[in-house]
């Protein structure tokens, strides 16, 4: 009887032109060099990333499926801007998709194999060096939130979440207000998930959706006032 040998583990591959692009806008929204409402010029782009224009196109492609810019025919794409109604719509569905995880997280804590890469996450976002770098801030949240999906376990969660657009209403109402309470609030989350503790979690996670919903508001109250005057 012959004996099958198994396929050689692949090497990680290098991002292709495209991704290149896709991970340096998403970079530069992280850190505030992009603002919502700026227009990405194609062959700027091209030069910046030392690309061809197809792999650009393609990025675009990519940024316009994250919900990330929005594409305009016979014009540069934009970095996407969200209205009032969007806004809060995003942060509804926010509300119920982490709801979602941090139950299921609470439940899987106890012997989900992520669980200290979790504990990890939190210990970095609670640096305070980063409270005054935006972009470490940001990949630290997102370090936070892939340990908590995957302790959560939840494939189509796993699936659904990123597509939430909180990376433009982060970058839209830039606030360290907005910064600090976020860290608050994760921390709340978290304490709740290692105690196992379910009900409590969903609570923490919907005080947290409210919190950022007001703060936006009040931030939305401010600039109009100023732009009055």
């Amino acid at each position: 009887m012959s004996q099958t040998s198994r396929p050689a583990a692949a090497l990680p591959s290098e991002p292709t032109a495209a991704q290149k692009v896709y991970r340096g806008i998403m970079e530069e929204l992280e850190h505030h060099r992009l603002v919502t409402g700026q227009r990405l010029v194609e062959t700027e782009l091209a030069m910046r990333f030392a690309v061809g224009r197809n792999a650009v196109r393609e990025a675009m492609q990519l940024l316009a499926a994250r919900g990330v810019i929005d594409l305009q025919p016979n014009r540069s794409s934009v970095i996407r801007e969200l209205d009032e109604q969007e806004t809060y719509e995003i942060l509804e569905v926010a509300e119920v998709l982490t709801i979602l995880a941090v139950r299921a997280a609470a439940r899987n804590f106890a012997h989900a194999p992520q669980a200290a890469r979790l504990t990890e996450a939190m210990a970095r976002l609670a640096d305070p060096v980063l409270r005054d770098h935006p972009g470490q801030f940001s990949a630290a949240r997102r370090a936070f939130y892939r340990a908590l999906l995957d302790v959560a376990g939840n494939r189509e969660l796993n699936r659904l979440f990123p597509a939430i657009s909180m990376h433009i209403i982060y970058s839209q109402y830039q606030s360290p207000r907005l910064r600090d309470l976020r860290l608050a609030d994760y921390a709340a989350m978290y304490q709740a998930i290692a105690e196992r503790d379910e009900p409590r979690a969903e609570g923490a996670a919907r005080d947290h959706v409210d919190k950022v919903r007001e703060a936006v508001r009040n931030l939305m109250a401010e600039r109009a006032g100023a732009g009055s005057r």
